[in-house]
Formats: C-alpha cells, sequence, structure tokens
C-alpha cells in the first residue's frame, strides 16, 4: 500500500512574511508532514479591485472596510521568496508545494522547478488555467470543491488533452470551517469510481476527525491548513490546526494507514498464538468407556483449541471410543476411527 501523502497547507498563513514562512516550514517538518504548500497568485490577476471577500474572510477581517484585492495584495510572495523558500525546504527535507491561482503564476512556479501542481477549487471551470496546467506535463493534484461531478470529468478531460498523465482529486467542501453536515466524504468513492482517478480530501472542518475519516476511507492525499497562532490576524487562521493539532493529525493519520493493512483476511502474526487459547476442541463431556459410541449426550467442546476442531463433529459423532476418556479429556481419531 503506498503511503498517504499529507499536505501541511500553510495559504497565506504566512501574512506576506518570509520569516513567518520560514518558521511555518519548521513547523511541517517538526509535525512529520510529506510536503508543505504555500498560494501563489498576483493580486492585480486574480481578482477585480472592486472584489467583495468571501464571508469567512469578512468575518476574520479586522478592517471590514477592505477589499478582496486589498488583503490579497498584503499577502503576495515575490518569485525571490518562493526560490528562498523552495531552497529553504529543500534543506529541512520537506517538499514544497503552492497553489497557482493565475496563468503568470502557474508559469513562474514551472520556472522555479516545482514538480506538482496544484489545482485550487476556484479554477476547476477556468479552462485557460487548466489548459496551461496540463501544458507543464507535471503532476497535478486538483482540487473539487463547489463541483458538480460532470465540472470534474470536464476539468480532468482538459488536464489530460494538454499533457497531464498523473491527476489526483481531492474532494473537498471550500466553506471555512465547513459544516461537519456539509463533508460528505461518501463524495471520494463516487470520485474515484466514476472517474478512474486516485482520490484524497482536502480539509477544512475544524478539529481533525474528519481528516482521519478520509484516510480510514482510503484517502491517497490529506491536506490540512495549519497556522502557527490561530488568533493571528488573517484570512484563515481561525480555521487552521496549530502545531500539536497538526502532529496530533499526523500520528492519527499514519496509525489509520498502517491499521487499514493489505485486505487479505487471515490470522496476523500477533494473533496467531491466541487461536489455541480461545477455540475449542472435541472432549468428553463424562466419563466413556472402550466401545462406546460417541454421541451429542457423551461429548462437548471446550478449551484449548489444539484438540479435534469441533468443525469436526459430524466426523466424530458415531464412532467407536477404541479407548476409556475421562471427563474432559480430548477425544483422538486416526483415520476415521477412534
Amino acid at each position: 500500500m503506498s503511503k498517504i501523502f499529507i499536505i501541511a497547507e500553510a495559504g497565506v498563513n504566512h501574512n506576506g512574511s518570509l520569516e513567518l514562512a520560514k518558521k511555518m516550514i519548521d513547523a511541517a517538518v517538526h509535525a512529520g508532514v510529506d510536503a508543505v504548500k504555500f498560494q501563489t497568485f498576483k493580486a492585480e490577476s486574480l481578482v477585480r479591485k472592486d472584489a467583495r471577500k468571501a464571508a469567512y474572510q469578512q468575518d476574520n477581517a479586522i478592517d471590514k472596510a477592505e477589499t478582496q484585492y486589498e488583503m490579497l495584495k498584503k499577502l503576495e510572495l515575490t518569485e525571490q521568496m518562493h526560490r528562498e523558500l523552495m531552497q529553504y525546504c529543500a534543506e529541512k527535507g520537506i517538499l514544497f508545494l503552492s497553489t497557482p491561482f493565475d496563468i503568470d503564476s502557474i508559469h513562474m512556479l514551472a520556472d522555479c522547478g516545482i514538480t506538482i501542481m496544484k489545482v485550487p477549487s476556484g479554477e476547476i471551470t477556468n479552462y485557460p488555467y487548466l489548459r496551461e496546467i496540463g501544458r507543464t506535463n507535471k503532476p497535478v493534484i486538483l482540487s473539487t470543491g463547489m463541483c458538480e461531478l460532470e465540472e470534474v470529468k470536464a476539468a480532468a478531460a482538459v488536464l489530460k488533452e494538454n499533457g497531464s498523465r498523473d491527476i489526483t482529486l481531492l474532494h473537498c467542501n471550500t466553506e471555512y470551517p465547513t459544516p461537519m453536515c456539509d463533508v460528505n466524504l461518501r463524495a471520494m468513492q463516487t470520485l474515484r469510481k466514476e472517474t478512474g482517478l486516485p482520490v484524497g480530501y482536502s480539509d477544512h472542518t475544524q478539529g481533525i476527525e474528519v481528516p482521519i475519516a478520509a484516510a480510514a476511507m482510503g484517502a491517497v492525499v490529506i491536506e490540512k491548513h495549519f497556522t502557527l497562532d490561530r488568533n493571528m490576524e488573517g484570512p484563515d487562521h481561525k480555521a487552521s490546526l496549530e502545531l500539536e493539532e497538526l502532529k496530533e493529525m499526523v500520528r492519527a493519520v499514519r496509525n489509520i494507514e498502517n491499521a487499514l493493512g493489505d485486505g487479505v483476511k487471515r490470522p496476523s502474526p500477533s494473533e496467531r498464538k491466541n487461536r489455541d487459547v480461545a477455540r475449542k476442541s472435541i472432549v468428553a463431556k463424562r466419563a466413556i468407556r472402550k466401545g462406546e459410541m460417541f454421541t451429542e449426550d457423551n461429548l462437548t467442546t471446550k478449551r484449548p483449541g489444539n484438540g479435534i476442531s469441533p468443525m469436526r463433529w459430524n466426523d466424530v459423532i458415531g464412532l467407536a471410543a477404541d479407548r476409556d476418556y475421562e471427563r474432559d479429556e480430548m477425544i483422538a481419531i486416526q483415520d476415521g476411527k477412534c
């Protein structure tokens, strides 16, 4: 079984600070995730200057009059900052990922040598964007929040038509935080069945229960937002895990993937020693004399299970005892004779 790929989503929780972004990388390494992911965009290319914020962004804003453009402008990372963060990740032994939100950002990340392209839910109906992602010929992780099934299939088709050969879907819900009643984890199974693609889960719920459940349902990727301090200013901090919570999520997901096993039903190495202790054998229910027939009345089953299995009950009933048996003594037969 392949290891579940765990992405710690730093997103924009660095607040535009290179120093804070590096501290988040350190935290992700400490938590034991496989990759840390940021977001790459130019505010001018992403939103109109009069675009309103999402409700959760407005709720978490200190400046209620601030536009989405003004908010995002403060959260941009330059190309040089990207290169420095990629180098820092390489030094720390963790994979750097970032989600591009516009075509220029796709090209910039490709030029920087990013290994995986992450498509956010909001771009899944953006044909020119998807076309450019496909043309990079890099593996793609495609988030599917807000999507109908046919939209997911259409986006995957565009990616494939333009060169993508390695696509992983992420089921997700884009409400921050996502209400439990809207998670719909079973949609992972639908996506897997209907597209034939590997499926993971990008989580925006509070807590760690849902990512753990997704792991148990076969998610190949788990993505979760994290922050160094949930009380910091910024749009995503309040819906993010803090470091100790992220560590606990990673520990739980690793335990679940270990517990999933290979699907073959057989005794495990740890339980083999318990079989004789827990199972039963055919024994004399009372004293039985030589030549007496074995019957339902003079036989019973008791532990341990290192004698004749009770599954051979009908083989034993009707045979004649070839010796005396004391009560509770295990019955023995050879070649159909006792």
